[in-house]
């Protein structure tokens, strides 16, 4: 066949050349200028035409061979890397991850709350050198062994726990080693930014974040619900300042250990509670038990001379004996194998202010002996006080009672100066609250009571208004010419009552150790809060000549607290004047005759700030 070439003395032809038999023509055409959606008008335009199908199909074809293939390597890859992840989920399940909700107090400041941190596995299959890694990680973490995570990796089949909660810096540490087989896992920790402030009160957690003590505790399933932030009805503020006081005390009177609350006498609102030594809650592990124990809700005390306040209220409202009636107080009184005796004897007869004030446990012994076991043991079964109180803590203690077999007349006696019954600090403070609250029980609570449910609440009366009035007026007297002095505040109509009791040695009492107590109210005219303040074994100094009574000692931390708190609750101090005709208003309920007994303007011995429950 002979070959076609252009020649070189004309333009070439552009024309497809004819393959014979393709077309059955071998004639030679110019084929038309193509336009799209035409038939071919050539069969060389056909042949290019269908090349060019071809060739898309190819290159379609080649497209979707490749995204299958990525498809099936992404798949591969990312099922090699997260089926690990999912089996190690798998063993963790029980882990919590969703974070816990926040506890607050009222003001809304975090008390408690979550932070999202991540735990450190390790896959012993895929660690080349198990010595090797323990070492490493041993530099990150000093505290772990290195050869006992070594045999650990060794001889586990697949993982190993090597640390929980990880810090970022250790994170980093960690990741910057490039070892092979650890794994990070999503974890939470507990955090607590007030630290030791409130460790009594929110308790703490285990390394599973499911809480173990405190609200921490007894809220635990709301929490782990997440059903938003826990409002406690604590005041941070508050807090520091009553934790400074009591901190202080122990210091200054060399004592044991202290506690101390403030409520809202109202609705029983917990505004701030407190108990020495505490602890770290971030570290609550290390913790001594003496510290981590609850003075305030699990230890219960014989509160001494502040239990007269319930004896004297109990007196008054049975109608049988009033405030100017007087008592032998100038005897001791033999009942059995005890003699009861006040500290200073009295030269004649008090009426009941002058018991109250002078904190005579004679007087009060013969008040009782008047009432009968049974009135008393109804009023104080009234007030909560036989039974456990009703608190949001699992660490709560239930009073010690007699029993009615042994509830006699010598207990009675005893009982009305608060010896031979042991209560707790919150059931000391609800019920005096009731009493000078206009006569209303009030349940004490760690939590914002909702204004829905309280309106729900059973309004239970335990004495009648007079009767809180009386009393209001008493305590005041004490503060102002009786027993707590010390607790007197420039610009504010302190009320409360001293309490100093001998502690249990076994079936005796010491001689030389005591609790030295003052639960006092503000202001007195209408009281919106009660303060309490106890003080394990405080030592006497020679500011207070040695005495280490409740009076000496507990009136001052309390009368201090109140001077701070006062404008933080937006009560500022009031002038003289104000305060002179207020308080004559709040003691008329007394009398006239008990007004002209007291002699107010007389000089009153420093040495009345000493009582004793006494009872040998």
């Amino acid at each position: 066949m002979r070959s076609w070439r252009p020649s070189s003395r004309r333009r070439p032809d552009n024309r497809q050349p004819v393959i014979p038999g393709l077309f059955g023509s071998s004639a030679p055409t110019d084929p038309p200028t193509v336009r799209a959606g035409r038939k071919p008008a050539s069969p060389g335009d056909y042949a290019l035409r269908r090349a060019r199908g071809r060739l898309a199909v190819f290159f379609f074809g080649f497209a979707l061979l490749f995204l299958v293939v990525s498809g099936r390597l992404a798949s591969l890859t990312m099922d090699n890397e997260t089926q690990e992840p999912r089996m190690i989920h798998a063993l963790t399940a029980d882990l919590p991850v969703a974070a816990r909700a926040d506890i607050v107090d009222r003001k809304g400041t975090v008390l408690a709350t979550s932070l999202p941190t991540v735990m450190l596995m390790a896959d012993t299959r895929k660690i080349l050198d198990a010595q090797e890694a323990a070492a490493k990680l041993a530099a990150v973490f000093p505290d772990i062994n290195a050869e006992k995570l070594a045999g650990e990796i060794e001889e586990t089949k697949r993982y190993v726990t090597i640390r929980r909660h990880v810090t970022p810096r250790q994170y980093y540490a960690i990741n910057k080693m490039g070892i092979a087989g650890l794994e990070f896992v999503p974890d939470e920790s507990r955090l607590y930014p007030s630290g030791a402030l409130t460790a009594h009160i929110l308790g703490y957690t285990d390394i599973d974040n499911k809480g173990i003590a405190g609200l921490e505790k007894s809220e635990n399933d709301r929490l782990q619900n997440d059903q938003g932030a826990l409002v406690t009805s604590i005041d941070l503020r508050l807090q520091t300042v009553l934790h400074r006081e009591l901190a202080e005390a122990i210091e200054t009177y060399h004592a044991l250990g202290a506690t101390g609350l403030i409520m809202d006498v109202n609705n029983g609102e917990i505004l701030a509670l407190v108990s020495l030594p505490d602890f770290d809650p971030q570290n609550a592990g290390n913790a001594l038990d003496n510290s981590k124990f609850n003075r305030a809700t699990l230890g219960v005390y014989e509160m001494g001379s502040t239990f007269k306040t319930f004896n004297t209220a109990m007196a008054l409202d049975s109608g049988l004996i009033k405030p100017s009636e007087r008592f032998d107080t100038t005897h001791p009184i033999e009942v059995g194998s005890k003699t009861i005796r006040d500290f200073h004897p009295a030269k004649g007869w008090l009426n009941v202010a002058e018991i109250f004030m002078e904190s005579s446990n004679i007087g009060s012994a013969r008040m009782a002996e008047r009432l009968g076991t049974a009135r008393q043991k109804a009023f104080l079964s009234s007030l909560g006080l036989t039974e456990k109180a009703p608190l949001e803590l699992p660490e709560v203690g239930s009073p010690i009672v007699p029993p009615d077999s042994s509830w006699r007349d010598t207990t009675t006696m005893t009982i009305s100066f608060g010896h031979g019954i042991a209560i707790n600090a919150v059931q000391l403070v609800a019920g005096v609250s009731s009493l000078v609250n206009g006569g209303l029980l009030v349940k004490p609570t760690l939590l914002i009571k909702d204004k829905e449910a309280q309106s729900k609440e059973e309004t239970i009366r335990v004495v009648s208004e007079k009767t809180s009035a009386q009393m209001r007026a008493l305590m005041r007297l004490v503060v102002k010419e009786g027993t707590a002095k010390k607790a007197e505040v420039a610009g504010y109509l302190v009320g409360g009552k001293t309490g100093t009791a001998d502690k249990a040695a076994g079936r005796r009492y010491s001689e030389n150790a005591r609790l030295s107590s003052f639960i006092g109210v503000f202001p007195a005219n209408a009281p919106r809060y009660a303060v309490f303040a106890l003080l394990d074994d405080p030592k006497g100094n020679a500011k207070t000549y040695g005495f280490a009574t409740g009076g000496w000692t507990a009136a001052p931390v309390v009368g201090h607290v109140i001077s701070q708190i006062g404008p933080l609750l937006n009560m500022p101090p009031v002038d003289t004047e104000m305060l002179a005709a207020t308080e004559h208003q709040l003691l008329k309920p007394l009398g006239s005759e008990v007004l002209e007994s007291l002699n107010l303007a007389k000089e009153t011995d420093d040495y009345a700030s000493v009582e004793s429950n006494t009872a040998q």
